[in-house]
């Protein structure tokens, strides 16, 4: 007669790690209908915010970027006078326990997945990969953004060394898409000017503590 092994039960040490993660959870939520506000009136969109706890210390990284139809990026300027209002807010927070925090503010980058609409509208023109649920995965230059979807030009694949062509427009409608995220392109460097290459391509960050 076999056997069942009993169910495990939870040790004190996996109830923590629950509470804490149930906590930051409900904490994250409330921070972000919190803070929303504050961004709006900057002129910028709360992306997302993310809790690292350490102790009794906490990291709150506040992720911030262009509200949709403005093109480029989030400066270093508006990136500083967004974080001094989120600390002056979180500071006034009536509902705030008191305990310390590390205040990181930043755009998010190239490497931001792409997951929602607005995602997808931000990048037109860029060269994209698409994770799709059903079929192959494909990776192509984004053409378009409607409610219903994304269009793009497939990258064909070619041998090592041979330019790359391009495939036929290709429409995917976003409830077959799980994400996506914008590959980082390099131009030959006797296609670039001299004065054209930035020192760096990290997005601006502000910290306040």
């Amino acid at each position: 007669m076999a056997v069942r092994p009993s169910p495990k039960k939870d040790t004190s040490s996996d109830y923590r790690k629950k509470a804490m993660h149930a906590e930051i959870t409900a904490e994250t939520q409330r921070l972000k209908n919190f803070l929303a506000p504050t961004v709006e009136q900057q002129q910028l969109f709360l992306e997302d915010i993310e809790i690292k706890m350490a102790g009794a210390n906490r990291t709150v990284h506040v992720i911030v970027d262009l509200p949709e139809g403005e093109a480029g990026g989030v400066s270093l300027d508006r990136i500083s006078d967004v974080a001094h209002a989120i600390s002056e807010a979180m500071d006034a927070d009536p509902h705030d326990d008191g305990r310390p925090y590390s205040l990181e503010v930043s755009s998010p980058g190239v490497s931001r997945p792409l997951t929602a609409p607005r995602h997808w509208r931000r990048n037109v023109g860029r060269m994209v990969s698409v994770n799709v649920l059903t079929g192959d995965d494909v990776m192509g230059r984004l053409v378009s953004v409607d409610d219903h979807g994304i269009t793009l030009i497939p990258e064909l694949p070619v041998k090592k060394g041979m330019k790359p062509k391009q495939g036929e427009q290709r429409t995917l409608p976003f409830e077959n898409i799980r994400k996506g995220r914008v590959e980082v392109e390099f131009a030959h460097i006797e296609d670039v000017p001299l004065d054209g290459i930035a020192d760096s391509d990290e997005e601006p960050t502000a910290e306040e503590a």
